[in-house]
């Protein structure tokens, strides 16, 4: 990979997308309602590409902006957070923001700020597919907008190792950070129900990214069947250490 204090995400992406392009980088699991989705490195940049698509051509977001993420455990959290960096947006968890991007739980907290900033609303349905009821005034459904933004994306700006990725955590730094990580070995699996948007969770994510892993996200637990889980998709490391010797964290 680039010399990782140097590396911006789009570089690491785009060392993943000459190496390795069709192994899995993002397996996504929700005990509660059945649902798998696996992303492998091209389908994750597709997404990645389509969302920072959507994020310049239709919010206007610029190089250098926030963007408050308040999602769930879900495969587009990390879209979302690639597409983020992607742009050269920091990725923030409370205001001041630029725009937001929320779940369905959160719709109505946000809905009222839609008139003076963007607001997209997932709406965690299968396949990324749009909410099956009208949203509030102004939101956007990403789910809509999505997909007529293309499946390539070169900034016009190019953020640099030294844009914020996280509220004073550049780019370099972040990568460096996860390069020099402890959650999983080189090219191993990571088994993690943290939320990767999270502060504390971001690392389960930029890991396995950097260290040519991939990670294994589960949403709503189900504690009886996460070491089926983990030997169904051969993980080597779980996330928190001894996931699978009692009650998820």
């Amino acid at each position: 990979m680039p010399n990782s204090s140097a590396a911006t995400f789009g570089s690491v992406l785009d060392d993943l997308l000459r190496r390795d392009p069709g192994r899995p980088l993002v397996t996504f699991y929700d005990h509660a309602t059945g649902e798998r989705v696996e992303l492998s490195v091209t389908t994750y940049a597709n997404w990645v590409a389509k969302v920072a698509g959507l994020l310049v051509e239709e919010c206007d977001l610029e190089r250098g902006q926030r963007l408050l993420v308040d999602l769930p455990p879900h495969w587009l959290g990390p879209v979302f957070l690639g597409a983020a960096w992607r742009v050269g947006l920091s990725v923030v968890h409370d205001e001041p923001a630029d725009a937001v991007v929320c779940g369905p739980d959160s719709v109505e907290r946000w809905a009222d700020s839609a008139a003076t900033r963007p607001v997209l609303a997932c709406s965690l349905l299968p396949l990324g597919v749009r909410f099956r009821d009208p949203l509030p005034a102004g939101v956007l459904d990403v789910g809509v907008e999505v997909w007529s933004q293309p499946d390539a994306f070169s900034p016009y700006d190019p953020p640099t190792a030294q844009d914020d990725a996280l509220p004073g955590t550049s780019q370099g730094d972040l990568m460096a950070t996860a390069a020099a990580g402890s959650l999983l070995s080189d090219g191993g699996r990571l088994l993690t129900v943290s939320n990767p948007t999270s502060p504390s969770g971001v690392a389960t994510f930029t890991e396995p990214l950097v260290r040519h892993g991939s990670m294994v996200l589960v949403a709503q637990p189900d504690q009886d069947r996460l070491a089926a889980t983990a030997r169904d998709e051969r993980v080597t490391a779980t996330c928190p250490a001894g996931l699978l010797a009692g009650p998820a964290d």
